[in-house]
This record gives C-alpha cells, sequence and structure tokens, in this order.
C-alpha cells in the first residue's frame, strides 16, 4: 500500500469536503415529544419529515459524535432503489405486497433529489441510474435471471445490454453483458448528510451531537449527560444498534470498505468511457460497488475484513492494508488502464444486518419505541423510505393521522430472531464470506455458465434465502 493513501480519517468524502463544525452535546435531562437516536439519513429524514408535517412536535436528534459520522458519511454514493428482504417479503405477504415496497424504492429516489432540490442545496447528484455488468458466464447467467427478476417486479424500465452496448456505456474488461436501471443516481454522501442536517436545524429540530446513548427504554433515551423523555423514542443506528443496551445480537455490524483514485486524466477517461456517470456494480457473490465522482475519481467499495468479533466497529475508519490492496486489484481488474494509477484515500464503514437480511421499520405503539434499519448496505435511499413511513406510524399513532400507502407496507412490523452468540457469529460470517470469494474465482477461472454451488451453499447458510 502506497504511503500516500489517506488511511481512515472517516472517509475520503470528509477530506473533500471537510469536516463539519460540532454542535453542542446534552446538557442535562430534557423532554421532547419526539426523540431520534442517531444523526445518520435515517434519523435526520425522519425528523425533516415529521416536523414538516406537524411544525409544532418538539423533536430532539441525539448524535453520538457528529452527524454523518457512521454509514451516512462513508457510503459508495449510491441513491438508488434496490431494498433487503424484498424476495422474502414476497413469500411472507404475496407477491403484489413486493411489487409495492419496490414501486415505493423507485419513487424514492425521485423523492430525494425533489427534497434536495427544494432545500437548495449542493449533494453532488447526478441521476444516471445504475449498471450492474457481468464477468464471464456465470455471471451473465445470474444477470440475465436477475434482470428478469426484476421485470417481474415492476421495473418495466430496466434495460439488457450485451457485451458491445455494455462497452458503450463503460469500458469494463471482460464485460460480457450488463442490466441497467434508470432508478438510481451519484451523490456525494457527506454533502447530502450535512444539507440535511443544516435543513432540520432551519426547521426548528434540536440537535445534540457528541452525545452518545447508551439505552433506549419506553419513553427514556438515556445518555451520561441525561436524559431525554418523549412519547416516542425511534431507534435510527444501523451498523451501531449492538452497542445499546440489550441490542447486541439485534443486527450484525457488517464491515464494508473503499478505495478512491486521484483524479483520473482525461485520456483515461477517454478510454473508460463513463459519460453518463451511471452507479456500476457486477454480478460477483461478493461484489463490488463504484462511481464516477464529480471530481473526477473512481470511489470504488467491496467487502473487506467482513465483521469484527463482538460486534464491535472500527476506529474512525482505517482500514488494512491487505483490503486496500485487494480493492486495487478489483480496481484493476475492471479498468487495466489504471494500474498505474494511485490510490488516495481508504476507508471502512459499518452496515446493519438482520438475522434474514430484510431491511425493516417499525413502531412498537404499546411502549412508542420505533426502529428502522437493518438495510445491508443500500440505505442511502431506503433511509428516506423508512423516515416517511415513521413519520406515518408516529402520527397515526397519536391520532394525527390514519392508514397511508407506506404504513401497509410489507416490511413494516417485521420481526427476526436474533443473531447467534460469540463466536458463532464470527465464525458463521468469516466462513461465509471466505467461501464467498472461493466461489467468485472458481467461477472466473472454470468459464463456467453456472453459479458456484459454494455460493448457494454460504447463501442458505447466511439466512439470505
Amino acid at each position: 500500500m502506497s504511503s500516500r493513501v489517506v488511511n481512515g480519517g472517516i472517509s475520503f468524502w470528509y477530506a473533500d469536503d471537510g469536516f463539519p463544525g460540532a454542535r453542542e452535546p446534552l446538557g442535562g435531562d430534557a423532554s421532547a415529544d419526539v426523540v431520534i437516536v442517531g444523526g445518520g439519513y435515517t434519523g435526520l429524514w425522519t425528523a425533516y419529515y415529521l416536523k414538516k408535517a406537524v411544525p409544532f412536535l418538539r423533536i430532539t436528534v441525539l448524535e453520538q459524535k457528529f452527524c454523518g459520522y457512521g454509514a451516512s458519511g462513508r457510503n459508495g454514493g449510491w441513491l438508488y432503489n434496490g431494498i433487503a428482504g424484498r424476495d422474502r417479503y414476497a413469500k411472507l405477504h404475496g407477491h403484489d405486497a413486493a411489487v409495492r415496497l419496490q414501486k415505493a424504492m423507485n419513487d424514492t429516489v425521485d423523492e430525494v433529489v425533489r427534497a434536495v432540490g427544494e432545500e437548495g442545496f449542493d449533494a453532488g447528484l447526478h441521476k444516471g441510474g445504475v449498471l450492474e455488468v457481468a464477468r464471464g458466464p456465470a455471471q451473465l447467467a445470474r444477470l440475465r435471471a436477475f434482470h428478469e427478476h426484476e421485470l417481474a417486479y415492476g421495473e418495466k424500465d430496466r434495460e439488457l445490454y450485451g457485451a458491445r452496448e455494455t462497452a458503450e456505456r463503460i469500458r469494463v474488461a471482460d464485460a460480457v453483458g450488463s442490466s441497467w436501471t434508470p432508478h438510481g443516481a451519484r451523490v456525494h454522501p457527506v454533502k447530502l448528510v450535512k444539507g440535511l442536517a443544516a435543513a432540520v436545524e432551519a426547521l426548528g429540530v434540536t440537535v445534540h451531537e457528541q452525545t452518545p446513548v447508551t439505552e433506549i427504554r419506553p419513553k427514556h433515551a438515556v445518555t451520561p449527560y441525561g436524559t431525554v423523555r418523549a412519547p416516542y423514542v425511534l431507534r435510527c443506528t444501523e451498523g451501531f444498534t449492538a452497542a445499546l443496551k440489550g441490542q447486541k445480537r439485534t443486527w450484525l455490524p457488517m464491515n464494508s470498505s473503499m478505495i478512491a483514485t486521484e483524479p483520473l486524466t482525461d485520456a483515461q477517461w477517454a478510454a473508460i468511457g463513463w459519460e453518463g456517470r451511471q452507479t456500476l456494480g457486477d454480478m460477483a457473490h461478493a461484489y463490488m460497488y463504484a462511481q464516477r465522482t464529480a471530481d473526477g475519481r473512481i470511489a470504488l467499495g467491496g467487502r473487506g475484513v467482513p465483521y469484527r468479533f463482538g460486534s464491535r466497529t472500527d476506529n474512525d475508519g482505517r482500514t488494512q492494508a491487505a483490503t486496500v490492496e485487494a480493492l486495487r486489484e478489483v480496481l484493476v481488474g475492471f479498468f487495466p488502464m489504471l494500474a498505474g494509477t494511485p490510490i488516495a484515500h481508504a476507508w471502512s464503514g459499518v452496515l446493519g444486518v438482520p438475522r434474514d437480511w430484510c431491511a425493516s421499520v417499525t413502531l412498537d405503539r404499546s411502549t412508542g419505541i420505533g426502529w428502522a434499519g437493518g438495510y445491508v448496505g443500500s440505505g442511502v435511499a431506503t433511509a428516506n423510505l423508512a423516515a416517511r413511513t415513521l413519520r406515518d406510524l408516529v402520527q397515526q399513532d397519536s391520532g394525527q393521522g390514519g392508514r397511508t400507502e407506506l404504513t401497509e407496507l410489507p416490511w413494516v412490523g417485521h420481526k427476526v430472531r436474533r443473531w447467534e452468540p460469540e463466536p458463532l457469529r464470527w465464525l458463521g460470517v468469516q466462513g461465509i464470506y471466505a467461501t464467498y470469494r472461493t466461489a467468485d474465482r472458481r467461477e472466473l477461472a472454470g468459464h463456467r455458465a453456472e453459479s458456484s454451488r459454494l455460493a448457494r451453499w454460504a447463501d442458505r447458510i447466511a439466512g439470505r434465502h
């Protein structure tokens, strides 16, 4: 790993846009109508929509470090229509219910674009859609099945491309096909979270940073500096949920790592293409995700060390040298002409993974405690849908509203069992991702048109199907 690589420092996005000024911590016991735990996308969007809907509500957001410290300030900037758990919801609630959930996600991409435009801040948005490529026969077979699967959920504007049509959009080495959806946009994660936090404060929401919540009880959010009492306490902590009392095995904090290159030259961009600025993914089992940034870099991510023993989270995004090198190899595998291009920044973050890999949103009407998350890496857009759903659930429970299309979506109120205790949790996750990587290597080396049995076994063990 080059010594020039900035490792950690939260993320490249903060190095690019600067750290926010710190807001004041909680100054003692307080009260509110709604207290939101977590100052990321979910918590801030929830505060935004609730305050817009009911301006007189006293809303307090409590954030352990600063808004966007977690996944909201470290992600790959994929604002897209994917949602974790859709197939399981189809099995549990019927195909039509899952189609409604998918349509809501499609609409959510445009809702974020609309809201950012209305608030008038720059989030680095470019709606170029999502292009997912296949490299090799096994990935191509999965791509075609994936494409048909998406069409079956009502995505009639999705397009399937062959090798030539794919190369006309982005010249990825060994790409044999791709699937494109218009329901996606590139975003600068930190500009989005900063703009959203400022918009929330401008509406009159109280935001306390440097205030870790240690325990959530009915009508109480407990911190070292005092307790905030409110009829509704909404947990919006995603990958950091395990740090709360009693939540150690609720969601697993899965690690994801990223690199960002130095800005590419005009000649390099001419060789790669990518004029449409689509977000880019692939059909590997241990998949990658990438974007062409507004300042002409490639930001690319994938699974590094997938999980830390005991549900621990990282220290300000520092990433192992082996992970940085593995991601550089992915970059060069996709774009061989970038073999000598320096990596400017590497970082990591955690995402929340429920035991059944299903995102959900819930308000327990008996306690007033609500939560949303478990996005499994698809949270940039899903957080917005979850926030609007929490708004509707709170309004419904408080008598200020009734049922809505959002409160009737199949992910509302979903229950799932907890993760296994250690060391089973650590052993299972390490084994699963080692198996995925082995399956990918075998598929690319063997040129077979069927998915590896190893990957199907790992899916079953993981609970993904």
